[in-house]
């Protein structure tokens, strides 16, 4: 036990990015590039993407996702998810920070990369009614739910347990629609006041379902293979995620809210000392957002 708090440092970080010690060559590169980039620091989207909240947040969005069955379909079909959650995980979270941090020439390329990867990802799902419909993962329609997904569950994730957004929540949904605009998602919602109707189009459709793969996906999620040291802390902020989501959402998922017998128990507090304790795991300053800020000063932006 006497190297534990460096290994458990070293299994954050090596989760989160792929890498145990150093920064990954593909944050350091985010140094290099001739324009400032999409977003700069104190923008909304800096500010909710720079924050612990996104833990949180990335285990909602997933379990939001998994309730279109195109969506699903793609993910079961064409993915090796279940062999390698983490090396997953760091795919993605290479592109959120290469649209948020990078310059403009890198958020294109991790975008087109992303995009390259699914033009393989066909195929045929049962959707809500049980009809028979064809997916492609470059879809438009299915990258509108996974970017209304994202942009809702970051949003929330970091108003229950963030700090205040530059230009309040408007501004974020605003700006991280550049985001979906790169990957082709079509008219993006600009304002917080637009998300919740764009969700309630969806979940009006019937296009949503839940079953059996739907209840494997959540236990997966429920229970990733993680390091055992990293276990205690995941379960909370699965928890966290839970708690967030809407009812009728939580409900369909099959998913309740931490109780011990009748009562609630505290996930929203134990959700913010877990995310302050993994705080202590990283730099102040990601890898990510240094190598952009040291491409901002050198083009004499920042």
């Amino acid at each position: 036990m006497r190297n534990f708090p460096r290994e458990w440092r070293a299994e954050v970080r090596r989760t989160l990015t792929g890498s145990p010690d150093v920064a990954p060559e593909w944050s350091l590169a985010f140094a290099q590039g001739d324009d400032p980039g999409y977003y700069l620091p104190g923008s909304a989207v800096w500010a909710v993407h720079g924050g612990m909240p996104t833990l949180i947040a990335g285990i909602r969005s997933l379990l939001m996702q998994s309730l279109h069955p195109g969506v699903l379909a793609g993910v079961h079909d064409h993915s090796n998810f279940r062999e390698d959650a983490v090396g997953r995980l760091a795919n993605t979270t290479r592109w959120i920070h290469a649209v948020t941090y990078g310059s403009k020439a890198d958020a294109l390329a991790a975008s087109r990369r992303v995009q390259r990867l699914h033009e393989s990802v066909r195929g045929k799902y049962i959707d809500g009614h049980g009809d028979v419909q064809d997916y492609s993962a470059n879809d438009p329609e299915l990258l509108g739910w996974v970017h209304l997904t994202f942009t809702d569950s970051f949003l929330c994730a970091h108003k229950m347990w963030g700090g205040r957004i530059p230009g309040g929540p408007d501004a974020y949904v605003r700006e991280w629609a550049q985001a979906g605009r790169l990957m082709g998602v079509d008219s993006p919602p600009l304002r917080e006041s637009e998300l919740k109707p764009q969700l309630d189009a969806w979940y009006a459709s019937g296009s949503l379902r839940y079953d059996e793969r739907v209840a494997e996906t959540v236990a997966f999620i429920r229970n990733p293979p993680l390091h055992p040291f990293l276990k205690p802390g995941y379960r909370v902020l699965f928890e966290a995620a839970v708690l967030s989501l809407e009812p009728r959402y939580r409900a369909m998922l099959g998913l309740r809210t931490a109780r011990l017998g009748p009562l609630p128990l505290p996930v929203t507090i134990a959700a913010r000392v877990t995310l302050a304790v993994v705080r202590l795991a990283l730099d102040r300053a990601g890898p990510n957002e240094q190598a952009a800020r040291a491409r901002l000063r050198r083009l004499g932006v920042a």
